[in-house]
Protein backbone atom coordinates (compact mmCIF):
# COMPACT_ATOMS: atom_id res chain seq x y z
CA UNK A 1 0.00 0.00 0.00
CA UNK A 2 1.38 3.39 -0.96
CA UNK A 3 1.98 5.72 2.00
CA UNK A 4 0.98 9.37 1.83
CA UNK A 5 4.68 10.37 1.85
CA UNK A 6 5.48 8.08 -1.11
CA UNK A 7 2.36 9.23 -2.89
CA UNK A 8 3.47 12.84 -2.55
CA UNK A 9 6.95 11.96 -3.81
CA UNK A 10 5.53 10.14 -6.84
CA UNK A 11 3.01 12.90 -7.53
CA UNK A 12 5.69 15.56 -7.18
CA UNK A 13 8.05 13.74 -9.53
CA UNK A 14 5.28 13.33 -12.08
CA UNK A 15 4.38 17.00 -11.86
CA UNK A 16 8.05 18.00 -12.26
CA UNK A 17 8.39 15.68 -15.23
CA UNK A 18 5.28 17.12 -16.80
CA UNK A 19 6.72 20.60 -16.33
CA UNK A 20 10.14 19.78 -17.76
CA UNK A 21 9.16 17.71 -20.76
CA UNK A 22 7.48 20.50 -22.75
CA UNK A 23 10.49 22.72 -22.11
CA UNK A 24 12.96 20.03 -23.08
CA UNK A 25 11.00 19.23 -26.21
CA UNK A 26 10.35 22.84 -27.12
CA UNK A 27 12.42 24.15 -29.98
CA UNK A 28 14.72 27.06 -29.20
CA UNK A 29 14.51 30.36 -31.04
CA UNK A 30 17.44 32.38 -32.31
CA UNK A 31 18.02 35.47 -30.19
CA UNK A 32 20.49 38.35 -29.88
CA UNK A 33 21.32 38.37 -33.58
CA UNK A 34 24.63 40.01 -34.37
CA UNK A 35 26.09 41.36 -37.59
CA UNK A 36 29.62 41.85 -38.86
CA UNK A 37 29.62 45.41 -40.16
CA UNK A 38 31.72 44.46 -43.18
CA UNK A 39 28.39 43.18 -44.50
CA UNK A 40 27.29 46.81 -44.86
CA UNK A 41 30.74 48.31 -45.39
CA UNK A 42 29.77 50.88 -48.03
CA UNK A 43 26.75 51.97 -46.05
CA UNK A 44 28.83 52.38 -42.88
CA UNK A 45 31.37 54.53 -44.70
CA UNK A 46 28.64 56.69 -46.21
CA UNK A 47 26.59 57.13 -43.03
CA UNK A 48 27.71 55.19 -39.98
CA UNK A 49 25.10 56.56 -37.59
CA UNK A 50 22.24 56.17 -40.05
CA UNK A 51 23.25 52.62 -40.97
CA UNK A 52 23.50 51.57 -37.33
CA UNK A 53 20.04 52.99 -36.74
CA UNK A 54 18.65 50.91 -39.61
CA UNK A 55 20.28 47.76 -38.26
CA UNK A 56 18.77 48.40 -34.84
CA UNK A 57 15.34 48.92 -36.39
CA UNK A 58 15.63 45.57 -38.17
CA UNK A 59 16.28 43.86 -34.85
CA UNK A 60 20.05 43.33 -34.79
CA UNK A 61 21.48 43.50 -31.27
CA UNK A 62 25.19 42.65 -31.40
CA UNK A 63 27.87 44.23 -33.56
CA UNK A 64 31.33 43.38 -34.78
CA UNK A 65 33.31 46.12 -36.50
CA UNK A 66 35.94 45.75 -39.20
CA UNK A 67 38.78 47.81 -40.62
CA UNK A 68 37.67 50.44 -43.13
CA UNK A 69 39.04 53.39 -45.06
CA UNK A 70 37.98 55.51 -42.08
CA UNK A 71 39.51 53.28 -39.42
CA UNK A 72 38.07 50.62 -37.19
CA UNK A 73 35.05 52.74 -36.22
CA UNK A 74 34.06 54.15 -39.62
CA UNK A 75 35.09 57.72 -38.93
CA UNK A 76 33.81 57.73 -35.36
CA UNK A 77 36.09 57.71 -32.35
CA UNK A 78 36.03 54.70 -30.04
CA UNK A 79 34.07 56.73 -27.47
CA UNK A 80 31.61 57.94 -30.10
CA UNK A 81 31.08 54.39 -31.35
CA UNK A 82 30.33 53.24 -27.83
CA UNK A 83 27.84 56.04 -27.23
CA UNK A 84 26.07 55.73 -30.59
CA UNK A 85 25.57 52.00 -30.26
CA UNK A 86 24.36 52.26 -26.67
CA UNK A 87 21.86 54.96 -27.63
CA UNK A 88 20.44 52.62 -30.28
CA UNK A 89 20.21 49.59 -28.01
CA UNK A 90 23.12 47.90 -29.77
CA UNK A 91 26.25 46.39 -28.22
CA UNK A 92 29.65 46.44 -29.85
CA UNK A 93 30.99 43.03 -28.84
CA UNK A 94 33.97 42.56 -31.09
CA UNK A 95 36.19 44.10 -33.72
CA UNK A 96 38.32 42.80 -36.59
CA UNK A 97 41.82 44.22 -36.52
CA UNK A 98 45.36 43.61 -37.68
CA UNK A 99 48.44 43.02 -35.58
CA UNK A 100 50.77 45.76 -36.80
CA UNK A 101 52.92 48.64 -35.60
CA UNK A 102 49.81 50.32 -34.18
CA UNK A 103 48.81 47.29 -32.13
CA UNK A 104 48.89 48.90 -28.68
CA UNK A 105 46.77 51.81 -29.88
CA UNK A 106 44.33 49.32 -31.38
CA UNK A 107 44.07 47.54 -28.02
CA UNK A 108 43.62 50.81 -26.12
CA UNK A 109 40.88 52.02 -28.47
CA UNK A 110 39.08 48.68 -28.32
CA UNK A 111 39.00 48.91 -24.53
CA UNK A 112 37.73 52.47 -24.82
CA UNK A 113 34.92 51.35 -27.15
CA UNK A 114 33.64 48.94 -24.51
CA UNK A 115 33.94 45.81 -26.63
CA UNK A 116 34.82 42.39 -25.20
CA UNK A 117 36.74 40.73 -28.03
CA UNK A 118 39.53 41.80 -30.33
CA UNK A 119 39.81 39.50 -33.34
CA UNK A 120 42.80 39.26 -35.65
CA UNK A 121 41.31 38.92 -39.13
CA UNK A 122 44.35 37.72 -41.08
CA UNK A 123 47.67 36.04 -40.48
CA UNK A 124 50.33 38.51 -39.33
CA UNK A 125 52.97 36.65 -41.39
CA UNK A 126 52.70 34.71 -44.62
CA UNK A 127 53.69 31.16 -45.40
CA UNK A 128 51.60 28.00 -45.61
CA UNK A 129 53.95 25.95 -43.46
CA UNK A 130 53.78 24.44 -40.00
CA UNK A 131 56.76 26.52 -38.90
CA UNK A 132 55.08 29.78 -39.89
CA UNK A 133 51.87 28.83 -38.13
CA UNK A 134 53.91 28.04 -35.03
CA UNK A 135 55.41 31.53 -35.22
CA UNK A 136 51.94 32.96 -35.66
CA UNK A 137 50.79 31.07 -32.57
CA UNK A 138 53.57 32.76 -30.60
CA UNK A 139 52.47 36.15 -31.93
CA UNK A 140 48.88 35.37 -30.95
CA UNK A 141 49.93 34.43 -27.43
CA UNK A 142 51.71 37.76 -26.99
CA UNK A 143 48.75 39.65 -28.47
CA UNK A 144 46.37 37.80 -26.19
CA UNK A 145 48.42 38.77 -23.15
CA UNK A 146 48.24 42.41 -24.23
CA UNK A 147 44.48 42.10 -24.59
CA UNK A 148 44.05 40.47 -21.21
CA UNK A 149 45.79 43.42 -19.54
CA UNK A 150 43.10 45.62 -21.11
CA UNK A 151 40.25 43.27 -20.06
CA UNK A 152 39.78 42.12 -23.64
CA UNK A 153 39.73 38.61 -25.07
CA UNK A 154 41.87 37.93 -28.13
CA UNK A 155 40.82 35.65 -30.95
CA UNK A 156 41.47 34.72 -34.57
CA UNK A 157 39.05 34.56 -37.49
CA UNK A 158 39.70 31.91 -40.12
CA UNK A 159 39.28 32.00 -43.87
CA UNK A 160 39.71 29.02 -46.15
CA UNK A 161 43.49 28.94 -46.53
CA UNK A 162 44.11 27.87 -42.92
CA UNK A 163 42.64 24.46 -43.77
CA UNK A 164 45.42 23.65 -46.20
CA UNK A 165 47.88 20.97 -45.12
CA UNK A 166 51.64 20.90 -44.68
CA UNK A 167 53.20 17.46 -44.29
CA UNK A 168 49.74 16.03 -43.74
CA UNK A 169 48.92 18.46 -40.92
CA UNK A 170 45.96 20.86 -41.15
CA UNK A 171 47.47 24.27 -40.53
CA UNK A 172 44.45 25.57 -38.62
CA UNK A 173 44.98 22.76 -36.13
CA UNK A 174 48.49 24.06 -35.49
CA UNK A 175 47.01 27.34 -34.25
CA UNK A 176 44.60 25.50 -31.99
CA UNK A 177 47.24 23.19 -30.55
CA UNK A 178 50.04 25.74 -30.17
CA UNK A 179 48.00 28.31 -28.24
CA UNK A 180 46.47 28.27 -24.76
CA UNK A 181 42.69 27.69 -25.08
CA UNK A 182 42.12 29.91 -22.04
CA UNK A 183 44.04 32.75 -23.64
CA UNK A 184 43.50 32.55 -27.41
CA UNK A 185 39.95 32.02 -28.63
CA UNK A 186 38.72 31.35 -32.15
CA UNK A 187 35.99 32.98 -34.16
CA UNK A 188 34.88 30.22 -36.50
CA UNK A 189 33.67 31.30 -39.91
CA UNK A 190 31.26 28.44 -40.55
CA UNK A 191 30.96 29.15 -44.26
CA UNK A 192 34.67 28.98 -44.99
CA UNK A 193 35.07 25.81 -42.95
CA UNK A 194 32.36 24.02 -44.89
CA UNK A 195 33.46 25.04 -48.39
CA UNK A 196 36.91 23.61 -47.66
CA UNK A 197 35.32 20.22 -47.02
CA UNK A 198 35.71 20.29 -43.24
CA UNK A 199 32.95 19.98 -40.68
CA UNK A 200 32.49 22.60 -37.93
CA UNK A 201 30.89 19.96 -35.74
CA UNK A 202 34.10 17.93 -35.73
CA UNK A 203 35.96 20.98 -34.42
CA UNK A 204 33.33 21.59 -31.75
CA UNK A 205 33.78 17.99 -30.60
CA UNK A 206 37.57 18.04 -30.62
CA UNK A 207 38.01 21.54 -29.21
CA UNK A 208 34.93 22.22 -27.04
CA UNK A 209 34.32 25.76 -25.83
CA UNK A 210 37.11 27.10 -28.04
CA UNK A 211 34.80 29.01 -30.39
CA UNK A 212 32.88 31.69 -28.45
CA UNK A 213 32.28 33.69 -31.63
CA UNK A 214 30.88 32.61 -35.00
CA UNK A 215 30.58 34.17 -38.40
CA UNK A 216 27.27 32.87 -39.64
CA UNK A 217 27.00 32.90 -43.41
CA UNK A 218 25.43 30.80 -46.13
CA UNK A 219 27.51 29.84 -49.14
CA UNK A 220 26.38 29.30 -52.70
CA UNK A 221 26.02 25.69 -53.73
CA UNK A 222 28.20 26.04 -56.82
CA UNK A 223 30.63 28.82 -55.85
CA UNK A 224 32.78 29.90 -52.95
CA UNK A 225 30.64 33.00 -52.46
CA UNK A 226 28.28 34.01 -49.70
CA UNK A 227 24.56 34.21 -50.31
CA UNK A 228 21.30 34.93 -48.53
CA UNK A 229 20.30 32.54 -45.74
CA UNK A 230 18.36 29.51 -46.87
CA UNK A 231 19.55 29.67 -50.46
CA UNK A 232 22.95 28.00 -50.10
CA UNK A 233 24.62 24.89 -48.76
CA UNK A 234 24.88 25.61 -45.03
CA UNK A 235 22.51 23.85 -42.63
CA UNK A 236 22.05 26.82 -40.33
CA UNK A 237 19.61 25.02 -38.05
CA UNK A 238 22.10 22.22 -37.45
CA UNK A 239 24.83 24.71 -36.65
CA UNK A 240 22.73 26.25 -33.88
CA UNK A 241 22.03 22.80 -32.48
CA UNK A 242 25.78 22.55 -31.83
CA UNK A 243 26.18 25.96 -30.23
CA UNK A 244 26.60 24.46 -26.77
CA UNK A 245 29.55 22.28 -27.76
CA UNK A 246 31.16 25.23 -29.46
CA UNK A 247 30.86 27.44 -26.42
CA UNK A 248 29.32 30.06 -28.69
CA UNK A 249 28.42 33.29 -26.91
CA UNK A 250 27.83 35.59 -29.87
CA UNK A 251 27.36 35.11 -33.58
CA UNK A 252 27.58 37.66 -36.35
CA UNK A 253 25.76 37.46 -39.65
CA UNK A 254 28.20 38.10 -42.48
CA UNK A 255 27.58 38.35 -46.21
CA UNK A 256 30.07 39.68 -48.75
CA UNK A 257 28.10 39.19 -51.99
CA UNK A 258 24.42 39.95 -52.52
CA UNK A 259 21.57 39.13 -54.86
CA UNK A 260 20.46 42.79 -54.75
CA UNK A 261 21.06 45.66 -52.34
CA UNK A 262 23.04 44.85 -49.18
CA UNK A 263 20.36 46.17 -46.82
CA UNK A 264 17.77 43.95 -48.50
CA UNK A 265 19.99 40.93 -47.81
CA UNK A 266 20.54 42.09 -44.25
CA UNK A 267 16.77 42.24 -43.74
CA UNK A 268 16.22 38.85 -45.40
CA UNK A 269 18.82 37.23 -43.14
CA UNK A 270 17.42 38.46 -39.85
CA UNK A 271 13.87 37.66 -40.95
CA UNK A 272 15.06 34.13 -41.74
CA UNK A 273 16.63 33.78 -38.29
CA UNK A 274 13.53 35.13 -36.53
CA UNK A 275 11.52 32.27 -38.04
CA UNK A 276 14.12 29.61 -37.28
CA UNK A 277 13.62 27.05 -34.52
CA UNK A 278 16.27 24.51 -33.59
Amino acid sequence: MTSRRNFLKISGAFALGSYLLPQMGEAAKVQNVGIQLYTVRKEMLADARGTLKKLAQLGYKQLESARSEKGYYYGLSAKEMKQVTQDLGLTLRSGHVQIDENWQRTVDEAAESGQEYLICSSLPSTGQTISNYQRVAETFTKAAEDCRKANLTFGYHNHEYEFAKDNGKVLYDVLLEETDPNLVKMELDLGWVIVTGFNPEAYFEKYPNRFPLWHLKDMKKDKEESTEFGTGRIDIKRMFQNAGKSGMKYFFVEQEEYAGEPMASVKHNIDYLKKLSY
